[in-house]
């Protein structure tokens, strides 16, 4: 099988939920006309960097691995030999994942949240290669859930 790529789920409601929390500090500053000050040119950094880093977040898959990279920089790499199994997560900790709504991989030494864009296809690409992955992942609407966005 060649190498198959997946970008990450971006969720509309996280993103502008990131961008408000960023673009706090720039209040004070638009307000007082200065955009001389530092303090804009930052904050507006931040905001472009967060935006590309939560971009660029993309799940390799192989024959034998599955890699984590943001803009083409492999962040892990896990076999998948070792990957026991799959399930779905909201868990709001830190995550390669621009979406809420995220697969958690367990395994033997393996913890990973990502959330794939093309699900199914992920799963059942996880799935060939390694017939013993347990996959538990249901698609349940949630109150949470509203014209199909993802939180």
């Amino acid at each position: 099988m060649e190498r198959k790529n997946f970008r990450s789920r971006i969720s509309v409601v996280l993103m502008v939920f990131i961008l408000v929390i960023v673009s706090l500090p720039l209040i004070p500053v638009i307000n007082s006309g200065n955009i001389v000050n530092p303090a804009f040119y930052i904050s507006a950094g931040v905001i472009v960097f967060c935006v590309l880093l939560l971009s660029g977040f993309r799940y390799v898959i192989t024959n034998e691995q599955l890699r984590i990279s943001t803009w083409g920089i492999c962040i892990w790499t896990y076999s998948l030999s070792k990957i026991e199994s799959v399930e779905r997560s909201y868990n709001p900790l830190s995550a390669p994942a621009a979406s809420l709504k995220r697969l958690s991989i367990k395994g033997v030494g393996i913890f990973a949240l990502i959330s794939p864009v093309r699900e199914q296809e992920f799963l059942e690409t996880l799935k060939i290669l390694n017939p013993k992955i347990q996959i538990n992942v249901t698609d349940k609407e949630e109150w949470w859930r509203f014209w199909d966005w993802d939180i």
